[in-house]
């Protein structure tokens, strides 16, 4: 149960007489428009931290119909509120949220919003877990990302990638975390995403990352002790096969992961001491460049 410092629940704001109505209930709000730069509505992230309830242990977004039946069917509560209302032509984003009480969830009791891609890098190497999607997703305007705390320093155990939606319950019942941003974006082919689960075991945790987007650089992380993530991260488009790759040999223990759809975020990353893996997710292709940083 919750200590008065967990989340408990979360709620979104689209106009000002819904922000009336929430701050009339005890919600609290993160004073960052959700829309900024996007001439949409003022939209606003409020959340409760209430003693003796449960904690909040997961936050997910979707961005089109398809991964919303996952989240449904695995027990998540959806807020019924677009994060892009008032953009035409956005993408339809949603937020939904989870009591989990598997080994892999966490209590979150921190939130917080970044706008511009200066803010990152120092939340990452503070600890906190970012959320892979953009809130101002096709909408224009800055790069939005919620980012979590945790009650407990948790450590990345396992990542793993699926092609499309059909095993999306069974992830989430797994105790997976979606990374909320398909690899394939705007390159055609698969709806591709990152998964990954946590765990309080520093001993348990990954110690690299590292992307291969050709035979021989494949051959190279195999000798390097690396294994891979057998799902092309470029399924269906026509572009290079692209896999991730991991390592849990080594004094590191990764924290937490990035993936950047965003080039002033790649040098303010790489700026910060980052780790920032070079190769593009969808290289060979007409998608948007995309890299991983990790902590």
């Amino acid at each position: 149960m919750a200590s008065g410092k967990q989340i408990t629940t979360l709620n979104v704001s689209t106009c000002k007489e819904e922000e009336e109505i929430l701050a009339a209930q005890g919600y609290q709000f993160i004073n960052v428009n959700l829309n900024e730069g996007a001439r949409g509505n003022q939209i606003f992230l409020w959340y409760k931290k209430e003693s003796g309830k449960s904690p909040v242990t997961r936050i997910e977004f979707s961005f089109n119909e398809q991964m919303k039946s996952g989240l449904a069917d695995a027990g998540y509560e959806q807020v019924k509120k677009d994060l892009n209302a008032g953009v035409s032509d956005a993408d339809n984003i949603f937020l939904w949220y989870f009591y989990g009480s598997t080994e892999y969830d966490m209590p979150i009791v921190d939130l917080k919003v970044t706008k511009g891609a200066k803010e990152e890098p120092v939340l990452l190497k503070d600890g906190w877990e970012r959320l892979g999607c953009d809130l101002n997703r096709n909408a224009g305007g800055n790069y939005i990302y919620l980012w979590m705390k945790r009650e407990k320093t948790s450590y990345i155990q396992e990542i793993t990638a699926t092609v499309d939606f059909t095993n999306d319950k069974q992830m989430f019942d797994e105790g997976f975390t979606r990374v909320c941003e398909d690899t394939n974006r705007n390159a055609g082919g698969n709806y591709v995403f990152l998964w990954y689960r946590r765990t309080t075991d520093k001993k348990q945790a990954l110690t690299a990352l590292d992307v291969s987007t050709s035979h021989q650089e494949e051959e190279k992380l195999q000798k390097e002790g690396y294994k891979v993530i057998n799902v092309d991260l470029n399924k269906g488009t026509g572009g290079n096969v692209v896999y991730l790759w991991h390592k849990k040999e080594g004094d590191q223990s990764i924290q937490a992961m990035a993936l950047l759809i965003n080039r002033d975020a790649w040098i303010e990353y790489q700026k910060a001491g980052c780790n920032f893996i070079n190769g593009n997710l969808n290289e060979g292709n007409g998608g948007w460049e995309m890299h991983i940083a990790y902590k």
